[in-house]
């Protein structure tokens, strides 16, 4: 199995020389990816921007990003993605997700009220068949296209598509749909758990996922992890100790991630828990703690 790391820009703004020192120091320590996450309220980086820039300040590297469909045109972002995997020269990785689902974060996608499950769903049935090459045809509630298609194509054939989320309901909806899942805020045994769940729906299904297209998004602590972030997790996971969700320290990340290994996960995006004082210094400590495990 082979086991890659990626890593993610903590929260909060960054400038440019901060995102550019990450996209150098990941291309020349040979991280395998860096992750961007599209947070439309946030002050981060826009992936479809940030991931174009480092498309072409790298040539390994690969591109991963978290994209909110909700309130974009599908043709539109599919013919942005295409582009950026064609620039790249086949290095981009993409997962969906539906946003956080506040009132704000909705209002200003303009899509209050909407079901984000089935909206996903629609998007990416869209997302496909426009990266087939074929025109679309396609008239819904929200969507309207009359044999529209996308040039070029993307250069993976297929682009494939990845889901989140740990309800049952995500769980179903990424074995009956994407080629992977990549989970956070999980235990191992929790991660296993939905891992199982997703290849029998799957299975039951008659559609395979590769065993290796599992992972999972980890925020990491070098020294003490930060009160503010341990809030957060509780929030997300009230049924969890969120102590146990964020690995502090070299040993404690390495140790996790093994766990999560045993459970038959093989792909993780680390991100630390605050934003680091120094680039350098951060990705420094990370390689020496888990590049390792890369295999």
């Amino acid at each position: 199995m082979k086991v890659r790391i990626a890593v993610a820009p903590g929260g909060g703004p960054w400038s440019a020389e901060s995102y550019l020192a990450l996209v150098d120091g990941l291309e020349e320590r040979h991280f395998d990816t860096i992750w961007l996450s599209d947070v439309p309220l946030a002050p981060t980086i826009d992936p479809g921007v940030g991931l174009a820039y480092a498309a072409a300040r790298t040539r390994r590297l690969k591109l991963g990003a978290n994209v909110v469909p909700i309130g974009r045109n599908p043709m539109l972002l599919a013919k942005e993605l295409a582009q950026i995997d064609q620039l790249s020269g086949g290095r981009l990785l993409l997962m969906m997700v539906p946003g956080i689902g506040r009132p704000a974060e909705r209002e200003a996608l303009g899509v209050l009220g909407a079901d984000r499950g089935a909206y996903i769903e629609e998007v990416l049935g869209l997302l496909r068949g426009f990266w087939s090459g074929e025109s679309v045809e396609h008239h819904s509630g929200r969507f309207s296209y009359s044999g529209i298609a996308v040039r070029p194509r993307p250069v993976q054939d297929p682009l494939e598509i990845w889901l989140g989320g740990m309800g049952p309901k995500a769980l179903d909806r990424a074995g009956c749909l994407a080629d992977g899942w990549l989970g956070a805020a999980l235990t191992p045994a929790e991660a296993g758990a939905a891992r199982l769940r997703i290849e029998g729906v799957a299975e039951a299904a008659g559609r395979h996922i590769d065993p290796e297209h599992f992972g999972l998004s980890l925020a990491y602590s070098r020294t003490e992890a930060p009160t503010e972030a341990l809030a957060l997790l509780a929030e997300r996971r009230p049924d969890a100790d969120p102590a146990s969700l964020m690995p502090v320290g070299r040993d404690g990340l390495r140790r996790l991630i093994r766990s999560l290994v045993d459970q038959g996960l093989s792909k993780f995006v680390l991100r630390p828990a605050t934003p680091p004082v120094s680039i350098d210094e951060e990705l420094d400590w990370l390689a020496e703690a888990v590049l390792g495990l890369q295999s």
